[in-house]
């Protein structure tokens, strides 16, 4: 018979809290529990205090879960989002963010834990899909990883992941000795994608949850070893993927792929928008397909406009990180797996993507951008 969420809050209440020996469901701090075929997920709520603490009630809840009949996976993820309430009580409803104005100052063990070895951790992001941010990031990352950088990917679009293609990728990852999840590496670059889980036509039908808990294993549950930049790509838009990596993840900034017409332009205004709400720094902003130049006679077209993108730059008050043109050779090396700066590495693309590469290094070293784990404060 398919295991239930009853079930599961049975299984659970042999896991006892640290702190009075409380078990887990009846600490009020268990979320809505998801079940999607053999697939269970669920987060626990604490006080961001607690993160140090709890981390063995997480593992001891997941392995109990899994070793359930009927269960082939279960994503467990703790979440502040929700401060825990006193004596065991539910987690209180999450309020609205406070306006950076009022902001108070959160102790140090009150932000995100760091990635062990990881150095700098770049969400690409972009506010609406179709703009190539998934071929940018890409080319970034192998563009870092050109100047002598080490350097991961993690696929954050858990409904569309794309690295597993872009970089000619397939086969499920293994776990190591230590139960960490090794990630698969192409081009000298480590990449972890949901993509690998799941064959690719199978749809990702997944709630929040489920979602989230699954950025976060693969964030925290991935032996990363020692990176200078980790590149995340997300997903498109504004939603629970960029608010989870705002708050659980230590990012030293933000990177907007947008082309230059005006529509994408305002979506693009929105992402920026976001990431500056939550205080994590926008590191640049790159114009993807800005010009096309005809194979043939050499004549330049703007397709989708151009310049659009420096100019959002320039009022915004964020970096300009450069143009990449629209060009047949970027789609059909990202379609066969093979990108185009690893392909072609002195060419004309691979030099493009190496210059934003390096403008995207220049902003994380310097001063300006050096920041603390980012964190969202709630009243």
């Amino acid at each position: 018979m398919p295991v239930t969420a009853q079930d599961i809050r049975e299984a659970l209440k042999a896991i006892r809290l640290p702190a009075g020996g409380q078990s887990l469901p009846d600490s009020g701090r268990l979320s809505q529990i998801v079940i999607e075929g053999e697939r269970v997920a669920f987060s626990i709520a604490i006080d961001q205090t607690e993160a140090q603490a709890m981390a063995s009630v997480r593992e001891a809840a997941q392995q109990c879960v899994e070793a359930m009949p009927g269960v082939s996976r279960a994503l467990v993820s703790l979440t502040a989002d929700r401060p825990a309430g006193e004596s065991g009580d539910a987690p209180a409803a999450a309020q609205p963010l406070r306006e950076p104005g009022n902001r108070k100052t959160p102790s140090p063990n009150a932000r995100a834990q760091k990635i062990e070895g990881v150095k700098h951790v770049v969400a690409v992001a972009s506010g609406k899909g179709g703009v190539g941010k998934s071929t940018t990031a890409c080319n970034i990352a192998l563009g870092l990883a050109a100047l002598g950088l080490r350097v991961g990917v993690m696929d954050a679009d858990i409904y569309g992941p794309s690295m597993p293609k872009l970089f000619g990728l397939s086969g499920k990852p293994k776990a190591g000795p230590d139960r960490k999840i090794v990630p698969l590496e192409n081009y000298g670059v480590k990449v972890m994608s949901i993509g690998f889980m799941v064959d690719e036509e199978t749809p990702m039908i997944w709630r929040g949850p489920m979602v989230m808990s699954a950025i976060t294993q693969m964030l925290r549950e991935v032996n990363w070893g020692d990176l200078d930049v980790m590149i995340v790509d997300m997903p498109p838009g504004t939603g629970d993927a960029q608010l989870t990596m705002a708050q659980a993840t230590p990012l030293s900034g933000a990177v907007i792929v947008s082309t230059p017409q005006d529509l994408a332009l305002l979506d693009a205004r929105r992402g920026v928008a976001m990431f500056q709400r939550t205080e994590i720094p926008v590191l640049g902003i790159v114009e993807n397909m800005a010009t096309y130049i005809c194979p043939n006679c050499g004549h330049v077209e703007h397709i989708f406009g151009h310049g659009g993108a420096r100019d959002e730059a320039e009022k915004l008050g964020v970096p300009f990180l450069g143009e990449v043109p629209l060009n047949m050779a970027i789609r059909e090396t990202s379609d066969a797996g093979r990108p185009v700066t690893a392909l072609q590495p002195d060419g004309p693309f691979a030099t493009v993507y190496r210059g934003i590469a390096g403008a995207l290094w220049e902003n994380l070293e310097s001063g300006g951008f050096r920041r603390e784990a980012p964190a969202i404060v709630f009243e």
